[in-house]
């Protein structure tokens, strides 16, 4: 079981206001009684220290250990959404001894749309905080929303990414490690958009540069595009050592002020940091910039429609402290979005969301295994949790088919050459 951060004043200094615990007893008296209706038929064992116990687990099963429940119910009952995360980086809760925290995270997720009691859900709406108007992602502020999550250091993110520095799902087959089954991804959305000797290549979200690496390697030309410094430096020194300078150029550059035309375009899992508003100019850009004759493939964490429906405008504990401005589409928000915006058509999908929980626990357990050698200004206890939070709660997500993950083919119809 994590222990407890020590809050010294300069914890609170560096994570403002995390630990002033909401102090309305109306509301902490609400979230218990929420929380005692959304466990009552999980299989967790819910633990509490005045004695109290909730869920459908016994003994021996998924054990939730809260410490301090005041503090836990009053993040609760003022925002569930932001406040459930906040607890655990706070030390108010906790796995406990014998669980995995993903594993104890993944009911909560498979149940998630039933939770609250859906009269609960129409009055929440009405108190919850919406996304904020300053980090929508305009030209001028997708490079700080993408500053705040990609550029907070190479080094921290190579201490559980593979030697591909891949920060997006693997694909496994039988026998892979990490590493092969992210080079087999690569090669997926490569063949998908068709990329071969003298393609000219778009990739629209660079990474740290392996699938700019892996289409030159098979003698296409590529333009790789990025609006993270740290990424665009390392990225260009891995091109260098690879010996392909000539081949790839990593600009930073938001997408939607590219030109140029290409026979490919490729783009691994960046239109989660686009924005529902920007969607429609994004699949317009890969439109306006894709030859007659091409093809485009992109790879998508997706959600079922009606969840992004209920969800689309609720400012969340992933925005506040991981991807400012983002959003999840769905299968149907990306076919509609080609559909209405574009002449491009989605012709092929492969889901393999199963390989992205497996790609999240190894990320956790290389993060972990490896903390001491990042940990350290500005990576501190809560750091730690925080992030261990986030990559168990996206892993439960995926383990429990509430998220999905998907490489689409976009063509257009009525090409000549097709």
């Amino acid at each position: 079981m994590n222990p407890s951060p020590e809050i010294s004043d300069e914890l609170r200094s560096r994570w403002p206001g995390l630990f002033d615990v909401p102090s309305s007893r109306v509301r902490r008296t609400v979230a218990r009684r929420i929380m005692r209706h959304a466990t009552k038929t999980l299989p967790v064992c819910v633990t509490f220290a005045d004695g109290d116990r909730m869920g459908a687990g016994v003994d021996g099963s998924l054990e939730m250990v809260v410490r301090d429940p005041q503090a836990f119910f009053g993040r609760l009952g003022t925002d569930a959404k932001i406040g459930f995360g906040e607890s655990y980086m706070a030390g108010d809760w906790a796995p406990g001894p014998q669980t995995d925290l993903a594993d104890l995270l993944t009911p909560f997720a498979r149940n998630m749309a039933t939770l609250v009691p859906r009269p609960l859900q129409r009055l929440r709406r009405l108190a919850e905080a919406a996304q904020p108007a300053h980090e929508e992602n305009t030209v001028e502020q997708a490079r700080r929303n993408i500053g705040r999550h990609y550029d907070l250091s190479n080094e921290m993110f190579a201490s559980f990414l593979d030697e591909t520095m891949t920060y997006s799902s693997a694909m496994f087959a039988h026998g892979d490690d990490l590493a092969g089954a992210q080079r087999r991804k690569v090669d997926a959305v490569l063949d998908l958009a068709g990329v071969t000797r003298g393609t000219e290549v778009l990739e629209i979200g660079t990474g740290w540069g392996q699938l700019a690496i892996q289409a030159a390697q098979r003698g296409a030309r590529v333009t790789s595009l990025t609006l993270s410094q740290e990424q665009r430096a390392l990225a260009l020194e891995r091109v260098e050592r690879a010996g392909l300078t000539d081949s790839v150029d990593v600009l930073l550059e938001d997408y939607r002020l590219a030109t140029g035309t290409f026979d490919a375009i490729v783009s691994v899992e960046m239109i989660e940091a686009v924005g529902m508003k920007f969607w429609p100019e994004y699949f317009a850009t890969i439109d306006r910039l894709l030859r007659p004759g091409g093809s485009a493939a992109v790879q998508a964490i997706t959600i079922a429609h009606d969840r992004l429906l209920a969800t689309k405008d609720a400012y969340t504990w992933i925005h506040k402290y991981v991807f400012p401005g983002g959003i999840i589409p769905s299968v149907e928000a990306v076919e509609e979005c080609c559909n209405t915006a574009t002449s491009l058509r989605v012709v092929s999908r492969h889901d393999f969301g199963a390989d992205y929980a497996r790609t999240l626990r190894l990320w956790r357990q290389r993060f972990l295994a490896n903390w001491d050698s990042v940990s350290g200004d500005p990576f501190d206890e809560v750091f730690r949790l925080m992030w261990e939070f986030y990559l168990a709660y996206c892993e439960a997500g995926f383990a429990s088919g509430y998220l999905n993950v998907a490489q689409f083919r976009l063509t257009r119809p009525a090409d000549p050459l097709r």
